[in-house]
């Protein structure tokens, strides 16, 4: 941001603190009305043609947009990946209650991880633990979709499962014959 004597332009619209135009001048006659009124001329669009001052006090300015980009990035919502770990010999119990856990991140807008481990003779059966997986991803299908297939890595079997974030509404078709021209 350029302020003052730093302004490189030879003329410029001008903008007071109130958002009323005084017009195109020169960056002199703009720094006198500026500092007439004992504040800044800050210049807020350095790509128009003209470039674009306004007459305020720099120090309020950039607060006032630093706040504005602080409110910005509190309104955005951050996709978070969560992680739901399982195992191929989990018990139905259990199943439901990661499934409801998984289910709760994904409807908050989270993407979530879903792990099986493996342990000592369990890596003879790996079709158990995509069973499992398979299993989660179908009672999860109406708030996600699957990434990606489910990668072994190791003594692991991962999925990412992603929210879905809207849902295409089916189009209803009458059934309602048409009336027939006479």
């Amino acid at each position: 941001m350029r302020v003052n004597k730093e302004i490189r332009a030879r003329s410029v619209r001008v903008i007071n603190d109130n958002g009323d135009q005084l017009g195109i001048m020169s960056v002199d006659d703009a720094l006198a009305a500026a500092r007439t009124e004992g504040v800044d001329l800050v210049e807020i669009a350095p790509k128009a043609n003209p470039p674009v001052c306004k007459i305020t006090d720099y120090g309020k300015w950039r607060y006032a947009l630093a706040k504005k980009e602080r409110e910005n990035k509190k309104a955005q919502h951050q996709t978070k990946v969560k992680e739901v770990k399982l195992k191929p010999n989990i018990d139905e119990h259990d199943f439901q209650v990661k499934a409801k856990r998984a289910r709760s991140f994904l409807e908050k807008g989270n993407k979530v991880k879903v792990t099986c481990m493996f342990r000592g003779r369990e890596m003879a059966h790996p079709e158990i633990g995509r069973r499992v997986v398979k299993k989660l991803c179908e009672d999860l299908a109406d708030v996600s979709i699957p990434e990606a297939m489910p990668k072994q890595m190791g003594r692991f079997l991962t999925l990412v499962l992603a929210p879905v974030s809207q849902k295409k509404k089916p189009v209803k078709q009458s059934t309602a014959e048409e009336p027939e021209s006479v």
